[in-house]
This record gives C-alpha cells, sequence and structure tokens, in this order.
C-alpha cells in the first residue's frame, strides 16, 4: 500500500535528505531509458499518486506538474539507445537512476529505489540506499518518481514521432506492438531503435528473406 513507510524507516535510521528513484522505459525496441529522483516534503499527501502504470496518461499529465511544485528537489535524467547498446540494458538503468540522484539540487543521503537491482556489470548506485521490490506501490517518493521518469520518457517518444513519423512512437512510445514490428518490417530501423534489443527479429528478417 502506498505510504510514507519506507521514508519513516530511513528517517529513523538518522537520514534527513530521503528520495524515492525509478525508471521508465527499460523494454521498448526504442527510445533511452529515462530514471528520476524526488525529494518530497515530509507528510506530504498528493491524491490520486500511484505507480505510474496504475494511472491514466491525463492524471499523470497532472501530477507531473504537481510533484515538481511541491517537490523539494527533483531530477531526471536518460540513458540513450546507442549507449544502452554497449553497457546493456541493466547497466543503463542503473546509470540513468545515479545520474538522477545526482542532478538534485538539494543532495540526497538515501535513496528508495524500485525494484531489487542495484548494479549491474558496469554501473552501481553509489548513494547509501536500499531497494523495494514494487517500490513504486509502496513508497510516495518511488511513485513519484516514477511519475516524473514515465511521463518525461512518453514527452520524449511524443516528440521523437516527429522526426520519425513511420514508426509511430506517439502511440507505443517504442514498445514492441504489433504496429511496430510491421513498421520495423516495412522501413527498418532507425537511429533510436536499440540494435540489440533487435537481434532476434534481425536474425528471423534475415531467415525469411
Amino acid at each position: 500500500m502506498l505510504g510514507w513507510e519506507l521514508e519513516e524507516a530511513a528517517y529513523a535510521a538518522g537520514y534527513a535528505a530521503v528520495c524515492g528513484v525509478d525508471e521508465a522505459g527499460a523494454g521498448p525496441l526504442a527510445g533511452p531509458v529515462y530514471a528520476a529522483a524526488v525529494i518530497l516534503p515530509r507528510g506530504l499527501a498528493l491524491p490520486y499518486l500511484n505507480d505510474s502504470k496504475q494511472v491514466t496518461p491525463k492524471r499523470r499529465e497532472a501530477l507531473f506538474g504537481q510533484i515538481q511544485e511541491q517537490a523539494l528537489a527533483w531530477s531526471v535524467a536518460s540513458v540513450g539507445p546507442a549507449e544502452i547498446d554497449e553497457i546493456d540494458i541493466l547497466n543503463a538503468r542503473i546509470k540513468a537512476m545515479q545520474m538522477a540522484v545526482d542532478g538534485l539540487g538539494t543532495a540526497a543521503d538515501y535513496a528508495l529505489v524500485d525494484g531489487n537491482r542495484d548494479h549491474g556489470s558496469r554501473c552501481a548506485l553509489l548513494t547509501a540506499h536500499e531497494t523495494a521490490v514494487k517500490g513504486d506501490s509502496r513508497s510516495v517518493s518511488i511513485a513519484a518518481a516514477s511519475i516524473l521518469a514515465k511521463v518525461s520518457r512518453d514527452r520524449y517518444m511524443t516528440e521523437a514521432a516527429a522526426q520519425y513519423p513511420q514508426y509511430g512512437f506517439e502511440r507505443h512510445k517504442g514498445y514492441g506492438t504489433k504496429d511496430h514490428y510491421a513498421a520495423l518490417e516495412a522501413h527498418g530501423a532507425c537511429p533510436l531503435h536499440r540494435r540489440s534489443f533487435l537481434k532476434k527479429w534481425e536474425v528471423r528478417r534475415g531467415e525469411q528473406g
């Protein structure tokens, strides 16, 4: 249940500036992976705040502005497709999350991180932290970070659709939908595509060709 229990436990342990951290866009075939970090005023109540996947796009947009206005500090960071291909998606996720924490205007001394991974083979979270499975449905701070990351990424992909209209990024945001694969068959990949995510498709396409 979404609440302040994880934050309060961190405060009780002596931490003063506790941020929530989450990422968006680990699974798509195209586009960057985004991460956000948010420090909220202690005990803040934001109506309708929840894990971004449980909130409608319209409500996510409204919450996005409310979080930015009311947070003590917030930061959004991203790692692009070429670097995802170079270091792999796990390392890219971790790198983006640490970048978001580092970008906070008020330094966080503790981070609540969604998920169960805090390092890859090349990148690691360096700020004192704990991971929380399904943290975006348990922690207000993580849920706020999930909204900022999701909305930021969706906006980026919608803007990218103007440059690459043939793929329909404004509809599927880069995820592997039927329409997206059909566009790949017709047009091939563009610079926004993660080549490492397309290997199976490219192999299958080569066999069929």
